[in-house]
């Protein structure tokens, strides 16, 4: 069930914008901390359905289990989902317990269902966010794509926040081609592709074009994977230690904030492949059914004939009937154009496309909540995650609870 059965309020205390695993686990937390918040928020979510977005991009990749351990997930108690998953222990695969799929989607309806979550979304786009003031006082009406809108005290932003990133050559294409040749990982779904036959390139050394060579490998693709780098092998896409003091004390105690952003990049240090993955990607190598190009950039690439034909900045050229981009999303909080009003009204420094936010994650100067990959100069490379939306939800939640950390 979703909020469709009575009309909007004219006005709300905390809007939530966004329904995926960052959203889930503040509203966890949020209740865990105090049950009288159930009905003074609502969600807003295109979709209506929480986490749809995640369950579609699991499925759509055929990812079969998460690359964070069981103690990771939107539950305020850590040990949750091993408690569930106990008479489903095959469903946590080694080496630390990760979640399978199904297991993980299971635990979020379960946990959804539990707290009757579904009973506040609203199935609408935010398009607007545009701050006003009302007896002295500072709110925010949320304009949604239906041409309705409504008032909120405090707003949180849980949407991602990222935007597919293509690279340059891609906008430097003369040639017309079809659509569907050329996809960013976001479009592609594996369930829908039939690839006898065809000669496939992935862009890119993430675990997402692990999981897309992986998928077309088996419908019968040639494939060729690409990185501009060496690709790497690690189990967790930043070192653990950032979940903790152990890196994050001096993280927290650096003031520069480009040096911090600088401190995210070192240890994000772009994409990585799982040890499971690279075992498959070195057995499909062995068949001669994948073949892995590191150093290699792509320069040009024209559609002709009926495929295209790319050239790489070492002079090597290669012909493949389809390009898929696993070139990851970008943050870029100016982008965003929810955010272009509270920009102008609440001017705040901005390193490398992220907003500097305050120690709860509030936008400065409003009560304005940022989660995921933007907060990241606050919480860290670990931001965009599972684990920093639980790091996230321990600053947000206070702030949320406790008049008196509210902005008078």
């Amino acid at each position: 069930m979703v909020y469709t059965s009575a009309p909007l309020p004219k006005k709300i205390n905390i809007a939530i914008i966004g329904a995926g695993p960052h959203a889930l686990t503040l509203v966890s937390h949020l209740l865990q901390k105090s049950q009288k918040m159930q009905g003074k928020f609502l969600v807003f979510d295109q979709s209506g359905q929480w986490m749809s977005q995640w369950f579609h991009a699991f499925a759509a990749l055929e990812i079969p289990h998460l690359r964070s351990p069981a103690v990771h997930h939107p539950d305020p108690n850590p040990f949750a989902l091993r408690s569930f998953a106990e008479s489903r222990p095959t469903e946590l695969h080694p080496p630390y317990d990760l979640p399978g799929t199904q297991l993980f989607q299971d635990f979020c309806l379960h946990l959804i269902n539990k707290q009757q979550l579904d009973k506040c979304i609203v199935p609408t786009r935010v398009t607007r966010l545009e701050p006003i003031t009302q007896m002295r006082k500072i709110y925010f009406r949320l304009w949604l794509d239906n041409g309705d809108s409504v008032i909120a005290r405090r707003v949180v932003m849980a949407t991602g926040g990222g935007t597919p990133h293509l690279p340059d050559w891609v906008s430097q294409i003369s040639t017309p081609y079809p659509q569907d040749r050329l996809s960013h990982s976001h479009d592609v779904d594996l369930r829908s592709c039939s690839l006898a036959g065809e000669r496939v390139l992935i862009v890119g050394g993430g675990l997402t074009s692990g999981h897309l060579a992986v998928g077309a490998v088996a419908r019968g693709a040639q494939v060729r994977l690409m990185a501009r780098r060496d690709f790497q092998e690690k189990l967790f896409d930043a070192d653990p230690g950032w979940l903790g003091p152990k890196y994050l004390k001096k993280f927290s105690a650096e003031t520069d904030w480009q040096k911090r952003w600088q401190m995210i990049q070192q240890a994000r240090n772009g994409g990585s492949l799982t040890p499971a993955i690279m075992m498959q990607l070195r057995r499909a190598c062995r068949k001669g059914k994948i073949s892995l190009h590191e150093q290699c950039q792509i320069v040009e690439a024209i559609w002709q004939d009926d495929y295209w034909q790319v050239r790489c900045h070492d002079g090597a050229e290669y012909q493949c009937t389809r390009i898929w981009l696993g070139t990851g999303t970008k943050l870029e909080v100016r982008a965003n154009p929810m955010l272009r009003e509270v920009l102008d009204s609440f001017p705040t420094a901005i390193v490398n496309g992220l907003p500097v936010l305050d120690a709860y994650l509030r936008w400065p100067r409003c009560e304005l909540f940022v989660m995921g990959g933007l907060a990241a100069l606050q919480v860290g490379p670990v931001a965009r995650n599972l684990s920093g939306a639980r790091m996230a939800s321990d600053r947000i939640v206070p702030a949320l609870t406790k008049p008196s950390l509210a902005l008078v």
